[in-house]
């Protein structure tokens, strides 16, 4: 209902403009009958991005509630079999230890059969003292994990042994003994996780104390479980709760750094750092260090791989489910099955709380997109068949090497980007329809401005790869649904088209009596009243509804740097570099600019107010002055006075600051011969001392 009315309110208001234009005469010149188009163009732009937000509403809410969890007997069954490898891959630069250190113990805890887990760290070799000691103690994480699990994997294979000996009685009480040591030993494991921040509070007590919970439960269970009558535990069972716990803490746990072997890519992106080590499964190879060392390197087949951001984070049923569900029959079409991440609890900030709440919204709009399979791939978790990854494999030719390519790279997003590859060799892409995962959200603005710019730069180059397999999907005769191409379509584009539909009804064109009518306001009226139940249901307030309006409109300078990136690399070719989001540590500064359009918008806002009061547009006025209020409280809450005029001075002073040259006044030409001017100082003297 709330998508049939925003349609039909749109096409009466786009109706009632223009037949009341065309009875008025009111488009007396060129350039008044263009900036109308442009206006309603705009409009037009919002409805349907609003459009497309109910629409994958309207397909998430049925989903969500016809999901039902698959038994736990049934995974352990499919599990004993044995006959899965699940690699797991954890990419990492520059990264805060404390952050991989949580992200790797979350997924080396998963119980999955034969589970590789790798961390994947990418910083390159540097002598900085600082840099070193970062990444000795990143390197540790993984002998920690080793010795770590050794003592609970002892435990339950001593126990799974009992299970092949003993009675069906004793053996029970081994296993269940065992439950209980491995419940007892991660709970003191949670009980010394420092809990400085809210991110370390959830690592404890939603990962950690979460697994305790779940193996004392069995533990008890086990206990008192009978060995008689017609609810006897077979024996059977018994030695496939043994093989669960001994999966839970068998994982094998790797390091590896491309950067320091001559052979592997070295370009600086997340896509070839997962490139590189995907390109070694299933073989032996012969790397050369930088020193010309040659190292012989096993890695292992595997039949799914899990990727995870280093500042994600796996609750503990995730890889169990995830990967059961992707080897149910009539799945086998389906490459990328994932939870797409939810944002923390507990934030810090207004900000965070707020960027939180669109990350968790998000979450229902990537439901509807499966109904409707317009599944797009986020990069902070996956689970990836392998027979998807061998068909997007490709070889290229750079610096003389041959290198291998699963996951292209062409933009920032290559998560988004190789959602169209996916869909284009004739697989499917899922979200399972749980909460299983979870991820950082920037505490500041500045910080977010780095996220969200990166966010917006891609999409509309990944536009016409969309076109072109849709083109292609039609020509072989399995053409997509109009349904997807929009849902889609959107997905990519609505943050260039939405940001600038924002600029024109908030600047450009001049807000009056003729365009702006009641059911224009009404017609965003469905869409707010849904997003305002939807965060309610989420743990958030309704009238959050505004404070995400205001940061929206906070981040329009962001959004319009990432789409002008984007048009630029259409242009030139060039890729633009990938901004890694900061994790911790002192504020980020968010710039002049990105301090200044939002004054600005505040600013035309209250002028455009006046004038349409002035001439009488008393609709026009109030929705000027709504957006006033909404930015100028945005500025206020989320950003801080105090930290909006630092961005400002602080962009000031760059832009006036001119080097200043203290070299003091350099030897006469005349008395020193050219060549010894370039031996001893060089070709090109330095700008600055």
């Amino acid at each position: 209902m709330a998508l049939v009315s925003t349609i039909a309110l749109w096409l009466l208001y786009m109706t009632t403009v223009v037949v009341t234009l065309s009875r008025g005469g009111a488009l007396v010149d060129a350039w008044h009958l263009l900036g109308t188009v442009v206006f309603l163009v705009s409009v037009a732009a919002l409805t349907f991005s609003s459009s497309m937000y109910l629409l994958a509403r309207a397909g998430a809410l049925p989903r969500l509630a016809a999901h039902r969890r698959a038994r736990r007997a049934d995974i352990d069954d499919r599990f004993d079999r044995d006959d899965l490898r699940v690699l797991a891959l954890l990419p990492s630069y520059g990264e805060d230890p404390a952050y991989v250190r949580m992200a790797l113990w979350s997924v080396a805890l998963q119980e999955v059969p034969r589970l590789r887990v790798v961390l994947l760290l990418d910083d390159p070799p540097s002598d900085d003292p600082e840099i070193l000691d970062r990444l000795a103690r990143t390197r540790a994480i993984i002998d920690e994990i080793r010795l770590e699990m050794s003592g609970p994997l002892e435990l339950a294979r001593e126990a799974l042994e009992r299970t092949e000996t003993d009675s069906v009685a004793d053996a029970r009480s081994a296993v269940a003994a065992a439950y209980h040591m491995a419940s007892w030993w991660i709970r003191d494991r949670a009980e010394i996780e420092p809990r400085t921040d809210h991110v370390e509070a959830f690592f404890a007590e939603n990962v950690l104390e979460a697994l305790a919970d779940e193996l004392a439960a069995v533990a008890m269970a086990l206990d008192e479980a009978s060995d008689d009558g017609d609810h006897a535990l077979s024996a059977s069972r018994v030695r496939s709760l043994a093989r669960r716990l001994t999966r839970i803490f068998s994982a094998e746990v790797d390091v590896f750094e491309r950067k320091r072997f001559r052979e592997p890519s070295h370009e600086a992106t997340k896509a070839e750092n997962l490139n590189a080590y995907l390109a070694l499964v299933g073989g032996t190879h012969r790397l050369h260090d930088l020193d010309g060392v040659e190292h012989v390197i096993e890695v292992p087949a595997c039949d799914a791989v899990i990727t995870l951001d280093a500042d994600s984070m796996l609750l503990p049923e995730y890889a169990a489910r995830l990967v059961y569900a992707l080897e149910q029959p009539g799945n086998e079409r389906i490459g990328v099955i994932q939870t797409p991440y939810s944002a923390y609890r507990g934030r810090r900030s207004d900000l965070e709380r707020l960027a939180g709440a669109t990350t968790d919204i998000q979450h229902l709009v990537h439901q509807g997109l499966t109904a409707f399979d317009a599944t797009f791939w986020v990069g902070a978790n996956a689970v990836i068949r392998w027979g998807l990854l061998a068909d997007l494999r490709t070889v290229e030719t750079a610096d003389g090497h041959d290198v291998v390519r699963f996951i292209r790279g062409r933009t920032v997003i290559e998560d988004t980007e190789s959602s169209i590859d996916v869909v284009a060799h004739d697989w499917r892409l899922v979200n399972y329809p749980e909460r299983l995962s979870y991820s950082s959200t920037p505490p500041d603005f500045g910080t977010l401005a780095v996220q969200r710019r990166r966010w917006a730069n891609g999409g509309l180059l990944v536009l016409s790869s969309l076109w072109r397999t849709a083109a292609s999907r039609r020509r072989a005769g399995h053409p997509m649904r109009a349904s997807e191409i929009l849902l889609r379509a959107n997905y990519l584009g609505s943050i260039a088209w939405v940001t600038a539909a924002l600029i024109v009804l908030l600047t450009v064109v001049p807000l009056n009596g003729e365009l702006v009518s009641i059911v224009l306001i009404v017609i965003a009226l469905p869409y707010f009243v849904e997003m305002g139940h939807d965060l309610r249901i989420l743990g958030y307030r309704r009238r959050d509804i505004l404070g995400v309006y205001g940061l929206n409109l906070l981040l329009v300078a962001v959004n319009l740097a990432g789409t002008a990136g984007s048009i630029a690399q259409a242009f030139t070719g060039h890729r633009v570099a990938f901004a890694r989001t900061p994790k911790q540590g002192e504020r980020t500064p968010a710039g002049a600019l990105l301090i200044a359009v939002p004054l600005i918008i505040a600013g035309g806002s209250v002028v455009v107010a006046v004038r349409s009061a002035q001439e009488g547009s008393w609709i026009a006025a109030a929705f000027a002055v709504f957006t006033a209020i909404c930015v100028t409280d945005a500025l206020i809450r989320l950003i801080g006075v105090r930290e909006a005029i630092a961005d400002l001075w602080n962009g000031w002073l760059e832009w006036i600051w001119v080097p200043v040259d203290r070299r003091g006044p350099a030897p006469a030409a005349a008395t020193v011969p050219a060549w010894r001017r370039v031996l001893d100082d060089g070709l090109v003297e330095p700008v600055n001392a």
